[in-house]
């Protein structure tokens, strides 16, 4: 069942700065870093099928089933024994980019992906969300260059229903959701997101300093 200690997920657009920030925050917490996907051994495989490009006929459904596998293994090793052992964990993506990705991005029942979900990370859901937005311009010019992968890959059509996706649920839920931009230095935007996750750990009775 769920624990007292604070479970951090960063969430955003490829080529958003979310890694950048999670590695920052994590430092700064002395917290346990981790993402989604690929944060275990039997994750790196299934993520490796799910960024694979010469898989372009690989159905919603499944995409979202390997996800949720991805994560039930990773909850298991990772989140869960960190959280019991009164460890903070930061994780570079959570549950809610299902959400975004499968449900808005691929247009999947959003109901449907939440039971699935619920089930593989045993009712674990973050404490607290850092959605990292930044400017179209900054995520293309991020990503200019790289070698692309099926999900950067799916098109500007795709990527406008997962940010709205972020956007919409950040909205519903402001209590959990922290919304950063970073139009600034990485510096001050660090600065911004530390003090953020202090305020609101300190409702929780932790301490983030």
């Amino acid at each position: 069942m769920p624990t007292s200690s604070p479970y951090i997920a960063f969430e955003g657009a490829e080529g958003s700065g979310k890694s950048t920030h999670a590695r920052r925050l994590a430092h700064s917490l002395d917290a346990v870093l981790t993402q989604e996907t690929g944060g275990t051994a039997v994750g790196q495989r299934l993520r490796a099928i799910l960024h694979d490009t010469a898989l372009d006929h690989l159905e919603p459904r499944a995409e979202a089933l390997v996800v949720a596998a991805d994560r039930a293994q990773h909850l298991a090793e990772v989140v869960i024994p960190a959280l019991a052992a009164g460890r903070t964990v930061v994780s570079d993506r959570s549950v809610y980019s299902s959400l975004a990705y499968q449900g808005y991005g691929r247009q999947l029942d959003l109901d449907e992906l939440r039971r699935v979900n619920e089930w593989a990370v045993q009712g674990h859901w973050p404490t607290l969300v850092v959605y990292v937005e930044a400017p179209p311009e900054l995520t293309a010019q991020r990503l200019d260059g790289r070698q692309l992968d099926r999900f950067e890959l799916a098109g500007a059509a795709f990527h406008q229903r997962v940010l709205e996706g972020f956007r919409a649920m950040a909205a519903a839920d402001p209590e959990r959701w922290i919304t950063v931009t970073t139009e600034r230095s990485a510096d001050a935007v660090a600065a911004d997101v530390l003090a953020a996750v202090g305020e609101r750990l300190a409702g929780f009775g932790a301490d983030a300093t």
